[in-house]
């Protein structure tokens, strides 16, 4: 049985990221009282303390359409990109065909492509999981690619020294080898999906946080715009530290090897 941390051990994951949350919000206060700016240009935190109280029902209902849109997306690219890195570290023949290609489709800007996915798919949430999934795929497929492909020779050999299968080899040395780049890819991929629902809800402003947005952008109500503004960073912040966790939980080693 493990003990649990103490209050020193716990400082640099919990009091550090506290503290600098609390000088970033202080400094911006200061900022807007030592400058005087109107709250239209940059609304100070009370401001936007003001919108959440004002409008707690309807941020709370957009914020949970953004957060369904980013996960959605987000599950999607992950098991797509995970199966077909597997397929390309397992052959080289389908690597060489394929990887052109689709790095040409990832360097096609994602925004150009909303005009046409409005026509081909039309105003709703499914839109915007597309445009999540567009962002994703490429960080997870790419980074999980480089960790099947840099398994050590030796480690290769002494899987065949034990006459393992390629399965065994796989599930019992690449993966495992591969799993810290496989998660730096993941937490890549959750800013990325927060970015892509909010492109398409900004886009086609229906409903979510980009739409609330785009219609205080509209209305003049900034305050409200950074409201939905910090929610979007929360969001961002709690799938990082998802991945993270997850990252503790499958891949125990890598922060022994890495240090």
């Amino acid at each position: 049985m493990t003990d649990s941390p103490t209050p020193s051990q716990r400082w640099p994951h919990v009091g550090l990221p506290t503290l600098g949350a609390v000088l970033a919000i202080a400094l911006w206060w200061l900022a807007t009282w030592a400058f005087d700016i109107e709250p239209f240009f940059l609304p100070a935190p009370p401001d936007v303390v003001d919108a959440f109280v004002r409008l707690p029902g309807y941020l709370a209902e957009q914020t949970l359409i953004t957060f369904l849109e980013t996960v959605i997306g987000f599950g999607i690219a992950t098991v797509g990109g995970l199966l077909l890195a597997v397929l390309l570290a397992a052959s080289r023949t389908v690597e060489r065909m394929a990887l052109p290609m689709i790095a040409g489709i990832n360097a096609v800007p994602k925004v150009a492509l909303a005009p046409l996915l409005l026509v081909w798919i039309g105003f709703g949430y499914e839109t915007k999981v597309v445009m999540v999934v567009l962002l994703c795929f490429f960080p997870i497929l790419v980074s999980t690619m480089a960790g099947l492909t840099s398994t050590p020779n030796e480690l290769a050999e002494l899987a065949r020294s034990l006459s393992a299968s390629w399965w065994q080899t796989f599930v019992k040395v690449r993966l495992p080898w591969a799993l810290p780049q496989v998660f730096v890819g993941l937490k890549v991929a959750t800013s990325l999906a927060i970015i892509g629902a909010t492109i398409g809800e900004v886009i086609n402003p229906e409903a979510g946080l980009g739409s609330v947005i785009a219609s205080s952008g509209q209305s003049a109500d900034t305050p409200l715009a950074f409201a939905a503004l910090t929610l979007l960073a929360l969001m961002g912040a709690l799938l990082f530290y998802l991945m993270a966790g997850l990252e503790r939980l499958l891949a125990p080693w890598a922060r022994a090897i890495s240090s």
